[in-house]
């Protein structure tokens, strides 16, 4: 296991000479936490006293249709971890029903912004329990039951949220699948939790380009026999074949449905949605998230994090394919009566003020957003953020990935005037909510870094040689939680061991977040990287083995490696490294225009393999062909070298005494000066 020297990466190479920012004084007379010694004594019971805290919380903050009886039971090391047992609830309802039984019906739940700007739908929660009702009763005529599992593969609109409520409303599990995904990604998931019933949509649309939905479903359905429906929203009315006795168009059955459906009432234990995530053995692992634990955390946190009052619109400009939809599109805010913004398109489309647009028309006042969003829109410049009325802006989100600090300087100043608070949100599809973030006009701010915990999660560095915890400030280490919190995943779905081999196994007693921190002299926490076969671009979590996997089902290609590299907008570029058959393997001896030209053919092909198997999100930015990998004796593949040599620094290398092959280093150097200028 490798943990990089914080004084080596990129993001936070400057971090001894960050000074912290005061928090925004505007906010801290009207957030619900109004000092850092607030936090503190809040935090400390938090720890201290995790059944009072959060068994208080439960009571003031859900509906309940039976209380619980126990808090908590259970340990990491048992893997059996569970809260609010033996209480039951209806997450649908706490999200729909409650706000329009007090009274709250008529006002806006949901603002559609879709693809093409100025078109924009706005619902209120009195329809938004209609439509979803609507669904819910159309997925009982089709059979589907407490317990069954429904794969959603939509765009970003309006039905994909309504589909997720009614799924959960009569308490089946739902499966969202990213829509950039390849129909054999969708194939992979749908496979893996058996869902009888897809959701999906004719196509979708973002920045104007349609992607075709309904094909990817048809070419992935061809291996899932056991799937009996599918219903297709037509978003774009564009032609798609429809099989007879499968395939029904959503809205025409929608409307033979009545629109009320009761609510099933669920255990809190029991299973909420399934979210892929990649891991380390090329299989995505189908996290599950359940009931009561999962809606109190999101609701708690998008309550402090974004400070978020009941007039606040707040826009989380995520995809629902991924667990910030989840969380802080859908569930979070819906939970607690907010209005939440759904956006359909791109922040370049037609232009790079699209967002700000946006925040103007809708006087947005939260808003959260991914680092490469924000440094896509730095190259532009200042002149389109300058163009819009930003004043209604309160709170900034960040998620996704650590967010370097000239694009948190960015942010704060130039969007938000230096009057707005500046949330670097640090958390994982497994943790289903923040866990490391600042909280507005409470917490001081260090631009890089996601600052001090969040409710009920008490963060450790652990030593990866000794596995004992790092004490002290200025330290760097592995970093793990050290007590259970609601909103934890409770399995990998069909999978437990692997669930506890990826999770608990590595440190005993401890949840592994995968990530390296750094814990500096103000106690501030600064993310440094992954130290699994995990990596992150654009803020999306892929796993290399599966990279690797989608590679190497090219027939040219006989092994690669992934690994990831500084990329001024990204965050990280994604590099792959291939070795091809034998008999293709003689083209990088020849050195000639046409064997040039044909190794350029291959990467270009090794690229669309990738976005083939996996997506368009999994597609390399550079694929360098090569005839050996840097590897120990053992046969490991070393990985640090290679993201030395990727990123040109030939001179600083490191120890290579444990290579089996020194020769290797020094034919990958020539290979990368020699294929780099055609990229």
């Amino acid at each position: 296991m490798e943990i990089y020297s914080p004084r080596d990466h990129p993001l936070i190479a400057t971090f001894e000479n960050v000074s912290a920012i005061p928090p925004v004084a505007r906010l801290s007379s009207t957030s619900h936490l109004r000092s850092f010694e607030e936090y503190t004594a809040m935090w400390k019971n938090s720890v201290e006293d995790p059944k009072g805290f959060w068994g208080k919380l439960a009571n003031e903050e859900m509906h309940w249709f039976r209380s619980y009886d126990q808090v908590m039971q259970g340990s990491f090391s048992e893997g059996n971890v569970r809260w609010f047992t033996g209480g039951e609830l209806n997450i649908c309802y706490n999200c729909v029903d409650r706000h329009v039984d007090a009274g709250d019906g008529d006002k806006i739940a949901l603002i559609w912004e879709e693809d093409e700007p100025g078109a924009v739908t706005r619902v209120t929660y009195k329809h938004l329990l209609s439509e979803v009702s609507r669904i819910a009763n159309l997925l009982k005529s089709h059979n589907v039951r407490k317990g069954d599992t429904v794969c959603i593969y939509m765009g970003m609109s309006l039905y994909v949220v309504y589909a997720m409520l009614a799924v959960a409303r009569i308490g089946a599990i739902h499966s969202v699948v990213f829509a950039g995904f390849s129909a054999e990604a969708l194939k992979n998931r749908i496979q893996d939790c058996q869902s009888k019933v897809v959701l999906t949509a004719d196509e979708s649309l973002r920045g104007k380009k349609a992607v075709p939905l309904k094909k990817a479903v048809d070419e992935a359905l061809l291996e899932c026999p056991f799937v009996s429906t599918v219903l297709v929203w037509q978003r774009t009315k564009s032609h798609i074949h429809m099989k007879e006795g499968r395939d029904l168009f959503l809205l025409p059955e929608m409307e033979k449905q009545r629109p009320y459906c009761p609510v099933e009432r669920m255990d809190s234990e029991d299973g909420l949605f399934i979210l892929y995530t990649s891991g380390s053995t090329g299989k995505p692992k189908g996290i599950l998230h359940t009931q009561a634990g999962f809606l109190l955390y999101v609701s708690l946190s998008v309550k402090y994090v974004f400070d978020l009052h009941h007039d606040d619109i707040y826009a989380c400009v995520a995809d629902v394919g991924w667990i910030t939809g989840h969380s802080y599109v859908v569930y979070g805010p819906l939970s607690r009566g907010a209005t939440t913004v759904l956006f359909e398109s791109i922040p370049t489309y037609p232009d790079p003020g699209r967002y700000w647009d946006m925040v103007q028309r809708h006087k947005i006042t939260l808003f959260y957003t991914a680092p490469t969003a924000l440094r896509t829109l730095m190259k532009y410049g200042n002149d389109y953020p300058n163009k819009y009325d930003l004043s209604s802006l309160r709170v900034l989100g960040t998620v996704g990935e650590p967010i370097n600090p000239e694009a948190w300087k960015w942010y704060y100043e130039v969007i938000g005037k230096s009057q707005c608070a500046v949330t670097d949100t640090y958390w994982q599809t497994e943790t289903g909510g923040h866990i490391m973030t600042p909280i507005p006009g409470v917490t001081p701010l260090k631009p890089g870094s996601c600052t001090f915990p969040f409710f009920g999660i008490n963060p450790v560095l652990i030593d990866p040689t000794s596995g004992h915890e790092i004490v002290g400030n200025d330290k760097k280490g592995v970093l793990c939680v050290s007590q259970p919190w609601p909103s934890m995943t409770r399995t990998v779905y069909g999978d437990h061991q692997r669930y506890l081999s990826t999770y608990f196994k590595p440190y005993p007693g401890y949840y592994f977040t995968g990530d390296s921190a750094y814990r500096d002299h103000d106690g501030f926490y600064w993310i440094i990287g992954r130290v699994d076969d995990v990596i992150n671009v654009s803020g999306h979590r892929l796993g290399t083995a599966e990279l690797e996997s989608a590679l190497t089902s090219h027939p040219s290609c006989a092994e690669a490696a992934v690994i990831t590299i500084p990329h001024d907008i990204k965050g990280e570029a994604m590099c792959a490294f291939c070795i091809l058959h034998a008999s293709l393997g003689d083209m990088l001896a020849e050195d000639t225009e046409d064997s040039r030209q044909a190794l350029a053919e291959i990467r270009s092909e090794l690229r669309l393999q990738v976005r083939k198997v996996i997506g368009p999100i999994a597609t390399p930015d550079y694929v360098f062909i090569t005839n050996s990998l840097p590897k120990t004796r053992s046969g490991k593949i070393m990985r640090r070298l290679l993201r030395k040599i990727a990123a040109h620094e030939y001179d600083s290398l490191g120890d290579v005494s444990t290579i089996a092959d020194p020769a290797v280093v020094d034919a990958l150097v020539d290979v990368l000066k020699k294929q780099s200028q055609h990229h």
